[in-house]
């Protein structure tokens, strides 16, 4: 399929913005700091409690008035074999047992298949890397780029949602032969450098790490056609907004763009107003409320009975993830955990990329039943079967309440939403799930009550501590020969062994 757009893109920013605030590359600059720049950065006093999330200015809250579509857009389709994709392409879908689209998928794909710009919101969990992932390897199958220059981009705010955008896409890239590579943080700037000197045509980064590969000269974004911001609203909260825009005026201006959130909210008109052009908009779930299949509930505990109470929590037989806003905070529990009997695990931005990928994968498949984590968990984490999320500190703002929550009651899945809230908290707990449009039950409960276990599962640990290790895997024996030939080489192996455990074990 040839990505080039229906529709001419030249004067981009001219025909869209109506106003001196983006009539021009030194307004539009001038824009962007009154709005995400160092005044906001000011405003917000700083990294907050969940571990570099600035406060939002409060001039950028609320829902903003999404653009109207000038060309109808294509009718949504019910059925994968519908759409206009490559073979190989539907047949992986079959493969992976997708034969109906979740709605955002079906609404929107008809529509970026042709080229379409797209602002979609969907809560999370709803569907929406496919929704983008599908047209954007279905429109570049069969092209190659060349070394440095990557032809279709998809930019997110955290390593783990690129590590979950890549993991849904690669089998789908595979079978139309395209190279996807991931640009992101904490991870060896020299193998993602070589990644893209080598050719990889979709690339998957957070915007941080892109712009040092560009400034490095090993990435160059004049050939991509197809740029996805996934989480729009998450990078303008975080304080990336003037790279993603420095990023987005770097690729092919006439090329498609998509956007899509489980949010849409006033930090993020000004992307739709610069960089869309004729968007199809589809909204599959308003950005307030939340899911049918979640229950919420509010327990007012006592300050002197939280700490038994969140370890009870925490013993319950099945999986939870509990959010805590600091560093400091995560660590803490997870030790009290650990000694109290449960299988407990940390995940925040202090730990290194490969200590928060072992941490998920533990998670993941049982080995730990429960992440105690900081807000860099509340996006990008996908986990199958998981029915519970406690707020043990209750969130200081009513998105990061839905996204947390939306950790769980996933893909039609049921979960629960528990958030533990203090006396003092009352007040703005209440503000807060107002905000959010949402109405939960509340319940005064002690530890050991049956409420508390009715509603959680809570019950005793075992008080045996406990020392997470890492899961034992079979290893081939090595023949004689093989010892052999690898004998130069074995004291600095076993050195590297050395760091490895203690890196498991961190």
């Amino acid at each position: 399929m040839n990505p080039a757009r229906p529709n001419e893109r030249s004067s981009r920013t001219r025909s869209r913005t109506g106003g001196p605030a983006f009539g021009s590359r030194t307004a539009a600059a001038s824009g962007r700091g009154s709005r995400f720049g160092s005044s906001a950065s000011s405003r917000a006093g700083g990294p907050s409690r969940s571990g570099g999330y600035g406060r939002r200015p409060a001039g950028v809250q609320g829902e903003f008035a999404p653009p109207k579509t000038i060309t109808p857009a294509l009718p949504a389709v019910e059925s994968f074999a519908d759409l206009d994709m490559p073979a190989q392409l539907l047949a992986t879908l079959d493969t992976q047992g997708m034969t109906v689209p979740f709605p955002i998928q079906g609404a929107t794909l008809p529509n970026t298949l042709a080229g379409r710009d797209v602002l979609g919101r969907g809560r999370t969990g709803s569907g929406k890397t496919l929704a983008f992932g599908l047209a954007l390897l279905a429109r570049t199958a069969g092209q190659r780029a060349e070394p440095h220059q990557p032809l279709a981009l998809v930019l997110v705010p955290t390593r783990e949602l690129a590590q979950q955008v890549t993991d849904a896409l690669t089998p789908y890239a595979r079978s139309v032969k395209l190279r996807l590579t991931t640009a992101v943080g904490g991870m060896p700037i020299g193998r993602q450098a070589g990644a893209l000197r080598a050719g990889a045509e979709v690339v998957v980064a957070t915007p941080g790490r892109l712009k040092d590969l560009i400034d490095r000269g090993d990435c160059r974004l004049n050939q991509v056609a197809i740029t996805v911001l996934d989480e729009a609203d998450q990078m303008a909260d975080m304080g990336f907004m003037p790279q993603v825009t420095a990023l987005l005026d770097q690729v092919r201006p006439e090329g498609q763009r998509m956007l899509f959130s489980a949010t849409l909210d006033r930090n993020v008109d000004l992307l739709v107003r610069r960089y869309l052009t004729d968007p199809v908009v589809h909204s599959v779930d308003p950005s307030q409320g939340a899911v049918t299949t979640m229950e919420h509930h509010i327990l007012y505990v006592h300050g002197a009975d939280k700490q038994r109470m969140t370890t009870e929590i925490a013993a319950r037989d099945g999986r939870v993830i509990m959010f805590l806003d600091t560093k400091h905070a995560v660590d803490r529990l997870t030790q009290d955990l650990l000694d109290s009997g449960v299988r407990a695990a940390a995940l925040h931005g202090g730990k290194s990329q490969p200590q928060r990928t072992r941490t998920l994968a533990r998670f993941k498949t049982g080995h730990v039943t429960v992440l105690v984590a900081t807000n860099v968990a509340a996006r990008g984490i996908h986990v199958d079967n998981l029915d519970l999320v406690v707020n043990v500190d209750p969130p200081t703002d009513h998105k990061d309440y839905l996204h947390r929550g939306g950790r769980t009651a996933r893909a039609g899945e049921s979960g629960s939403v528990v958030t533990l809230v203090t006396p003092n908290q009352r007040r703005e707990m209440a503000r807060l799930m107002t905000a959010a449009g949402i109405t939960a039950q509340t319940t005064q409960v002690r530890s050991g009550d049956e409420a508390l276990t009715r509603i959680t599962g809570a019950q005793a640990p075992s008080g045996i501590p406990v020392t997470i290790t890492a899961p034992v895997s079979e290893r081939p024996k090595r023949t004689t020969a093989s010892r052999g030939r690898r004998g130069h080489a074995s004291a600095a192996r076993r050195a590297s062994g050395r760091q490895s455990a203690f890196d498991a074990a961190a």
